[in-house]
């Protein structure tokens, strides 16, 4: 029988941050608001406590009265996550961290630390595939794992297996993971969800009507807030709802190919394999500013912005060797609404004042007259170098081309 399984580090972000800091475990901790610089934590330690002789080896000794709170934060920072005890106040991922302030005024606020979390997601994803080769890389702390071969992936289901990988990856880095396996991507993905922090649940195909029927729709990943809603107004609430509508009326009212995906999901139904390898669509790279911003009035900071994000993306694409020839832009304005546009090249390119100079002209085709909260340029169309033709380097001096001659 086909073994499945959907492995989700717990908390991930917030769960490294507590091997650095154990003295938080059991607090309200977000994750958010900014990035950690190992110079400014030990400058602030040595100001608060000169008598110390302060380095990344002692920071588990920091008092906890030391650790700034998120009660009257003002600004515009969003939580990348939370932990469990947090995420009991209605704190959660995305949450604008001054919500936040409002829910748990106590909880500790500690920036992100992506360079920790990329090594410890290297980490445990090397023990998976010691143990189970066939993995696909589904982000920084999620995999699809194919028990399928593997001797002892059809024990009790798979649990002996999803006990053990769960038992090594404790052991070697202390973070904890939960795991469901089923016969496929989409029921596994659900199943890990079931038991979580640290758990493991296992479906069978028996299962589908007590486990997975009676929950909502949207916990099948594919359907989101509009497709919920447009499933809800025809009085479909729950997945077992939706698999006793026919096909053909699914087809009908959602679209040839969605409607079709949603009963064979409805039922189940998942033939997608465990990809240990797949090309990114595209490389994006966006930020949302501290205040709302003018194209106008400030033109000259948005114009630094906008270049860097073009810079950022273009090393992106040659860090990881490809080229592109679909240049997006992504402006989000202070009512909240976005807007997106794009622009197909002749030909394909890794360069950054190309990516700029695009990318300035699609400015031209949204409204400049309000006020911009977000800003993002994506590269698409990828290919790896090599495969085809890109154009040579333009000039630096386009790439500081004046924002209101290009834009």
């Amino acid at each position: 029988m086909r073994r499945i399984a959907h492995l989700d580090m717990d908390a991930f972000y917030a769960s490294v941050e507590l091997l650095r800091y154990p003295q938080l475990k059991g607090l309200p901790v977000v994750i958010g608001g900014g990035r950690r610089r190992e110079d400014d934590v030990l400058a602030k330690l040595r100001e608060a406590y000169p008598e110390h002789e302060w380095s990344e080896e002692r920071l588990h000794e920091i008092p906890v009265d030391f650790f700034p709170r998120i009660a009257g934060y003002t600004g515009r920072g969003v939580i990348t996550t939370a932990t469990y005890a947090a995420r009991q106040f209605g704190i959660g991922s995305a949450m604008g961290l001054m919500k936040a302030a409002k829910l748990c005024p106590q909880a500790i606020l500690l920036p992100v630390d992506f360079d920790q979390y990329r090594h410890f997601s290297r980490e445990f994803k090397r023990i998976i595939t010691e143990i189970a080769p066939v993995m696909e890389n589904r982000g920084v702390d999620e995999v699809f794992i194919d028990f399928t071969e593997v001797p002892g992936g059809q024990r009790e289901g798979g649990r002996v297996l999803a006990r053990l990988i769960q038992k090594s990856i404790f052991d070697a880095t202390g973070l904890t993971c939960s795991v469901g396996v089923a016969p496929n991507k989409l029921l596994a993905k659900m199943a890990s969800e079931f038991n979580k922090p640290n758990g493991i649940s296992i479906v069978s195909p028996d299962d589908l009507q007590t486990l997975i029927w009676p929950l909502p729709c949207r916990k099948i990943n594919g359907i989101g807030p509009k497709a919920e809603a447009k499933l809800q107004a025809h009085g479909i609430q729950t997945i077992g709802d939706l698999a006793q509508r026919e096909r053909f009326w699914l087809m009908e009212n959602f679209g040839k190919s969605y409607g079709a995906w949603l009963h064979d999901a409805a039922l189940g139904k998942d033939d997608r394999p465990v990809e240990t390898h797949s090309e990114p669509v595209s490389l994006s790279r966006e930020t949302t500013f501290e205040r709302d911003l003018h194209a106008v009035r400030d033109r000259e900071e948005l114009g630094r912005i906008f270049t860097r994000l073009c810079e950022q993306v273009a090393s992106d694409l040659q860090r990881k060797a490809y080229v592109g020839k679909t240049i997006g832009i992504k402006l989000r304005y202070d009512n909240f609404q976005s807007v997106t546009r794009d622009h197909t090249l002749e030909q394909h390119t890794d360069q950054a004042a190309l990516i700029r100079q695009t990318a300035g002209q699609l400015l031209k085709r949204v409204d400049l007259s309000r006020r911009i909260r977000l800003l993002g340029v994506r590269v698409g169309s990828l290919q790896k170098q090599g495969f085809t033709d890109a154009p040579s380097e333009h000039s630096q001096a386009q790439l500081w081309g004046d924002l209101s001659a290009t834009d």
